[in-house]
């Protein structure tokens, strides 16, 4: 009952949180490539988007719609020129975003277990996304050294 109520207040709220994460997003060292290769408007209208149909999202949608919408998404990205660990920094940023709403919107006195329960939920997912992002990262770095080694190898040096 009350993650259907987190879903309602979400939804009801989904301009402030996508103007919110919009802020997040350019104050975000991590993101400047992301920030630079897509529209301001069109990663705010999109993450409005899902915000504004969560429920639709998490109740509806099957796993095969998840997988058509978010690949495009990702082949948009890389086609945008976004670097791959900015785009999952930029997806961690809206789960992150959905974490802050959520605590303001937690009354302690009610719910001083619960919060204490969000609050090691988003430690975890805090620690995995980092190890997302860092993982991607690395591994962006390798291939575009693999890259370079290629590229030098083609010219004998």
């Amino acid at each position: 009952m009350i993650a259907l109520k987190l879903v309602r207040l979400i939804e009801q709220h989904s301009e402030e949180l996508a103007h919110s994460l919009m802020l997040k997003v350019e104050a975000c060292t991590k993101c400047a490539e992301l920030k630079a290769a897509v529209p301001r408007k069109e990663l705010e209208s999109r993450v409005f988007e899902v915000y504004q149909h969560l429920s639709e999202w998490l109740l509806n949608k099957t796993e095969h719609d998840i997988f058509l919408t978010y690949t495009a998404l990702g082949r948009k990205r890389f086609e945008q020129g976004v670097p791959f660990h900015q785009f999952v920094w930029g997806l961690s940023l809206t789960k992150q975003n959905l974490w802050d709403f959520m605590e303001r919107e937690v009354v302690q006195e009610s719910a001083f277990q619960l919060r204490g329960e969000f609050e090691l939920l988003r430690m975890l997912d805090q620690f995995y996304d980092r190890l997302i992002y860092y993982s991607a990262l690395g591994y962006w770095e390798a291939e575009e050294f693999k890259q370079r080694e290629h590229a030098l190898a083609a010219h004998g040096i």
